[in-house]
């Protein structure tokens, strides 16, 4: 049996209550039947596997490190999957190096099938450390069946510090932030951009967020950011807020048309 995250509102009432319960619905959600089969297979195979066409045979395995780094979806484009796997991050040519998408170079980078000596599934650490990851991912996307906002706030909170830790320089930080999907999102709906800012040149788009994010939070770089709960949370909250207010004004844009459909008298609209 699988246990459904309990929400109770949106927005910013639905985050708080999320916040208040977070743990204990984790934990609940962590011990239901389903997953932990999932877990359990995970960590007694992982250790076998030494090589990518290993893995993306097993498709169990494959789910649960897919899943892991939000990508799930990609779990039938298996040939895809192996050759961003063997290639690695080490070589500047390597797939997941080219990919916009940063999730693929963390997943090719935490498995490591292009080490020369061995790929991190040896290491007694590593399915834990690849388990923590999933078992996260799956309360978001159980979350997110339910409300896509909160799920969104859920992975920015849990990722951007993951981010601000694995980049060496400010500016590969907020490269690996535009080239994450979720947390672009919230920064891009957080700051008040518009649909088209995507479309400017990569070095503008980066000037654009050092200064918005400066303007609203007073601060520019995403160490600073992650590094200060009071400033992450102030995020979380504007992206929330910001959503709701989208939201608002489209349900108003249709009760309105709606009304405005409604006095047309009923012969003009037959001709």
């Amino acid at each position: 049996m699988s246990f459904q995250p309990v929400l109770v509102g949106t927005g910013l009432v639905g985050w708080q209550f999320l916040k208040a319960t977070r743990e204990t619905q984790q934990t609940t959600f962590n011990a239901s039947t389903t997953l932990q089969r999932d877990v359990d297979y995970f960590a007694e195979n992982i250790g076998n596997i030494t090589t990518a066409e290993a893995l993306v045979e097993d498709r169990r395995l494959l789910s649960v490190a897919l899943t892991a780094f939000g990508l799930q979806d990609d779990l039938p484009n298996k040939f895809f999957i192996q050759k961003v796997l063997e290639e690695g991050t080490l070589e500047r040519s390597a797939l997941a190096n080219k990919m916009a998408d940063d999730r693929y170079k963390d997943l090719s980078r935490a498995f490591g099938f292009d080490n020369p000596v061995a790929p991190r599934t040896q290491l007694s650490a590593f399915p834990n450390e690849i388990l923590e990851k999933y078992k996260s991912q799956e309360f978001e996307i159980a979350v997110g069946n339910q409300d896509e906002t909160l799920r969104l706030a859920l992975n920015f909170e849990r990722n951007l510090p993951e981010v601000a830790a694995t980049s060496n320089q400010s500016d590969v930080a907020w490269f690996r932030v535009m080239g994450t999907t979720a947390l672009r999102n919230v920064f891009e709906t957080a700051l008040g951009l518009p649909s088209g800012f995507g479309q400017l040149d990569i070095d503008k788009q980066l000037e654009v967020f050092r200064d918005k994010s400066q303007s609203r939070f007073g601060v520019s770089e995403i160490s600073e950011i992650s590094e200060d709960p009071e400033i992450m949370n102030k995020v979380i909250q504007t992206y929330l807020l910001q959503t709701q207010v989208q939201q608002t004004a489209s349900i108003g844009a249709s009760q309105v048309a709606l009304s405005l459909l409604s006095q047309i008298p009923t012969r003009s609209l037959l001709g």
